[in-house]
């Protein structure tokens, strides 16, 4: 049975006491001295969106992967894209990861924690990536620890439910949109039934395990690691969290165990990624580290379809000295129209940014799925390879660059920029990362700005504008 909305004052009035110490220099300490190397596997480019000071790879030779395990820091990205493939697909994927993972770890004698980070609204391909992952780097046993709480976002959990807030409101992640997803939809907001769901019965509800927040308030990171101490192998175990606090809680405690050896797989959302690299919030970058010393307009590239972006992108449509350019989905997917409807959107966008005009680059709102998960997913290839080509074909180099949507950003950065390497600047709104662009890439040293489909209030695409425009008030 699932949960009734609830408001953040109704939960957090309900719970205990936040833990009253500060667990953070201490975590800060224990990632400093650990000889334990962090590797976060990225669905899409969002996961970035807690944290800086971190390179973004997005390709995974043994080579590779062994020349960033020598480099300093806690760790690393590596953006798989894994949401825009069909399951079979990203398992392939996660296997090959892996078994690079795995020889690279050999050839440096590199210790590894993995995260496999996903979308906070429980979108993508669990449980069966990341057995994949673990299974090709000879650890499946290891316990799954399952943190999908993304506080920039709004997404809580609380007796091991999930929510999604809306203002005040704290909605059962199952009422909302994101449950209706042609290719990753469910039908729980409890983690436990959830996981039950998704691995269709495979693991019952009995089997799951979890922290509560009873136990991180009053307990402590000693009693987290206690908890932790006594998970079975190969099982799984969620994590309750309202707030950062929390997270930090469980995280020491979580850093104490595998001091005493012990290793686990984390599948999470953005926020206990910042948490266990040890890194410190900072501020929101401002106008200078995110523009190109040029008189361009700056481009805007919109592919995503929740109901969150669609009025996003009106609010931004309603601003003065915006040109809109339309790509209508029906048109990108008969292959009798689609040369056409590409090349005149590039020109449209060549013309208008030359002038000075910022621009925005958007697909029609209407929603176009496939009978199945397996054929909506190609729908959505087939759109997003059609921006790409735009983007390819734009050879006027804006004064800004955001991309709207996990897999829209994420083919953007990839096969319209050409990243091979990337640097997380920061963040230009919360939840909302921006990558320095590889000295490879078309427009080197570019900042370029990474908005997640399911993040900020109606008028954040508006706001971003406003902040980077080219006079200020």
């Amino acid at each position: 049975m699932n949960a009734t909305p609830i408001t953040l004052a109704q939960i957090t009035a309900a719970a205990p006491p936040i833990w009253p110490e500060d667990p953070f220099p201490g975590i800060r300490k224990a990632v400093a001295r650990s000889t334990v190397k962090l590797v976060i596997l990225d669905d899409d480019p969002t996961g970035t969106q807690t944290v800086h000071g971190m390179p973004v790879l997005t390709g995974w030779s043994a080579s590779d992967l062994a020349a960033e395990l020598g480099e300093a820091g806690p760790g690393f990205f590596i953006l798989t894209n894994s949401r825009s493939l069909t399951a079979p697909a990203a398992e392939a994927l996660n296997r090959e990861i892996g078994a690079n993972l795995k020889l690279a770890a050999i050839n440096t004698g590199a210790q590894l924690q993995v995260i496999s980070r996903s979308d906070s609204t429980l979108r993508g391909h669990f449980p069966g990536e990341v057995d994949a992952l673990m299974e090709a780097m000879g650890t499946p046993e290891r316990p799954r620890i399952l943190a999908p709480c993304f506080f920039e976002g709004g997404r809580l959990t609380a007796d091991d439910i999930h929510y999604v807030a809306e203002g005040e409101r704290l909605i059962p992640a199952a009422d909302t949109p994101y449950a209706r997803d042609a290719a990753f939809g469910y039908s729980h907001s409890n983690l436990r039934d959830w996981v039950v769901e998704k691995t269709g019965g495979a693991i019952d509800a009995q089997r799951i395990l979890s922290v509560s927040l009873e136990t991180i308030r009053q307990g402590g990171p000693d009693r987290v690691a206690e908890r932790l101490a006594t998970l079975p192998a190969g099982s799984l175990c969620i994590v309750n969290a309202l707030e950062y606090r929390d997270l930090e809680v469980f995280t020491a405690g979580m850093l104490a165990a595998e001091e005493q050896g012990l290793r686990f797989v984390l599948r999470s959302a953005a926020s206990i990624v910042r948490v266990r690299a040890g890194i410190r919030p900072r501020g929101l970058l401002d106008r200078t580290a995110l523009t190109a010393p040029n008189r361009n307009g700056g481009l805007f590239v919109v592919g995503s379809y929740v109901p969150k972006t669609s009025a996003q992108l009106a609010a931004l449509h309603a601003q003065p000295g915006v040109t809109g350019i339309e790509v209508r989905v029906a048109e990108l997917l008969d292959d009798g129209q689609r040369a056409a409807a590409v090349s005149a959107a590039a020109d449209t966008a060549n013309r208008t940014l030359q002038k000075g005009r910022d621009t925005v680059l958007f697909t029609s709102r209407e929603l176009v799925i496939g009978s199945d998960a397996a054929s909506s997913l190609d729908i959505g290839r087939r759109v997003s390879d059609s921006l790409i080509d735009i983007v390819r074909r734009i050879e006027c180099q804006p004064r800004y660059l955001v991309a709207k949507g996990g897999i829209t950003s994420s083919d953007v950065a990839t096969l319209g920029l050409g990243v091979r390497r990337a640097l997380v600047m920061g963040q230009v709104l919360p939840g909302v990362p921006v990558w320095q662009l590889g000295k490879e890439t078309r427009w080197p040293e570019m900042a370029y700005i990474i908005f997640p489909g399911n993040v900020g209030s109606e008028d954040a695409l508006a706001a971003i504008r406003q902040r980077l425009a080219a006079t200020q008030p």
